[in-house]
């Protein structure tokens, strides 16, 4: 796609703060020098088995790219794929309800969508929300002294592997879904209060792919303490086991050529670093007097931030692993 993208004519909207041409999480709409849209879409396959679950997983992804722009969601579109067999209607409408509660918790009112027969189901949204353009957090603005911190553990993807193949704790199921279902809303709302220079969520490229992102579009390059990384219950064990997701792989293919590891870091962490997640927390670049109260003030939201590393100027490689 970025090779497609590529040979697409730039554009020359002025009122285009960040459009399509960067690897940002959102476009955004400049409206009046105090107002700008924030424009996103997200849909995917079925992770979780329960409909009604899937539905809300799929919400707060399609939302979480309008939280990691600093901005506020107030409307959605939803896109739906369905067999068009007449069969498993009360499926699709579970789907639905769904991921209306979830809309109606982040205060986004589902205003319409589409829908197209598939064989494969696909849900998610379209969403617009507002932002003030003087507050956009884009994820190209990371300053070296910055902190990293991060909003969520990791291992959705490898715990989903492990359930799909039979291996997964009732326990570990439980905590992946809960954080997949959990909103970016207030981990968004706190960072606005602090000088958050850059901000990215993490999903399909994990950790070190978006962390790729922020460091190429800031032209610096990051450490990041592996010890410092919360994981999901039971994500090692099942990355020691090898259940290993498709996604991951492409990502060590595609990230795997600017990332150095230090010895001391085992294979399951690596993977889990790479691992791509599903509604996944925020990566926050923070000024380094600021990080101290950020992470106090999220985890007094009883979000379980923590800060991971660090924004040095930029170097090769350009992500440490430490």
């Amino acid at each position: 796609m970025d090779s497609v993208l590529g040979k697409l004519p730039k554009q020359t909207d002025p009122n285009v703060l960040i459009g399509f041409d960067t690897a940002d999480d959102a476009g955004v709409y400049l409206l009046t020098p105090e107002l700008a849209l924030v424009q996103t879409v997200d849909f995917f396959t079925p992770i979780v088995d329960d409909p009604y679950t899937f539905g809300q997983v799929a919400a707060a992804n399609s939302l979480s790219d309008v939280y990691a722009m600093g901005g506020r969601p107030i409307s959605a579109l939803s896109i739906v794929g369905f067999p068009n067999t007449g069969r498993g209607v009360e499926i699709l409408e579970q789907i639905l309800q769904g991921g209306l509660a979830k809309m109606q918790e982040a205060g986004c009112a589902v205003i319409g969508g589409h829908s197209i027969g598939d064989e494969e189901i696909k849900f998610g949204y379209a969403v617009t929300g507002l932002v003030n353009p003087k507050r956009v957090l884009s994820n190209s603005a990371a300053r070296p002294g910055d902190r990293l911190v991060l909003t969520k553990r990791i291992g959705t993807g490898i715990i989903s592997t492990a359930l799909k193949k039979d291996r997964a704790s009732e326990a570990a199921a439980r905590a992946a879904t809960e954080s997949m279902c959990a909103l970016n809303r207030g981990a968004s709302e706190v960072a606005l209060e602090f000088d958050v220079h850059a901000a990215t969520d993490i999903t399909g490229f994990g950790l070190l792919g978006h962390a790729r992102e922020m460091a190429v579009g800031s032209k610096v390059s990051l450490v990041i303490d592996a010890k410092r990384v919360e994981f999901l219950p039971e994500a090692a064990e099942y990355s020691r086991q090898g259940h290993i997701p498709g996604g991951l792989k492409r990502n060590v293919e595609f990230i795997s050529g600017c990332v150095e590891f230090s010895n001391g870091v085992p294979e399951e962490i690596r993977n889990l670093l790479y691992d791509p997640q599903t509604s996944g927390g925020l990566l926050l670049s923070v000024a380094p007097g600021d990080a101290p109260k950020l992470l106090q003030a999220l985890r007094e939201k009883h979000i379980p931030a923590q800060e991971i590393g660090e924004v040095i100027e930029k170097s090769r490689p350009l992500i440490r692993v430490r």
